[in-house]
């Protein structure tokens, strides 16, 4: 099955960072990368731009609204995501647990709705 990892984070936690941490959580992402690969389970991902870069879409009433900036505030960004199939829920777990992010953020588990 195949389940969609949603990496969330403080922003500006990221920002803050220095390079050398920066750097460390890259390598770390690179090696849970070819690690997921190797075990076959990888399908793809992708790093998100900031918030301060998104634009939010409604329609209401036919008319389209557009909205520098996420839908919410919240506490923690959106700031990638990672495709993954795993046999199970529990596998899926144990790989998103895997993940650099979860240590200071945390990982939505959102399996893909299969037709």
């Amino acid at each position: 099955m195949r389940y969609l990892l949603l990496i969330a984070g403080d922003e500006n936690a990221r920002t803050a960072a220095s390079s050398e941490e920066d750097t460390s959580t890259l390598n770390a992402y690179g090696e849970w990368m070819k690690a997921m690969t190797d075990r076959g389970v990888l399908q793809g991902g992708e790093r998100l731009r900031p918030v301060s870069d998104a634009t939010t879409v409604r329609v209401r009433n036919g008319e389209v609204l557009s909205t520098d900036g996420p839908f919410a505030e919240t506490k923690e960004q959106l700031g990638g995501y990672f495709m993954v199939d795993c046999k199970d829920l529990d596998e899926a777990i144990e790989v998103a647990a895997k993940l650099p992010g979860a240590l200071t953020g945390s990982i939505e588990v959102r399996p893909i709705w299969e037709m």
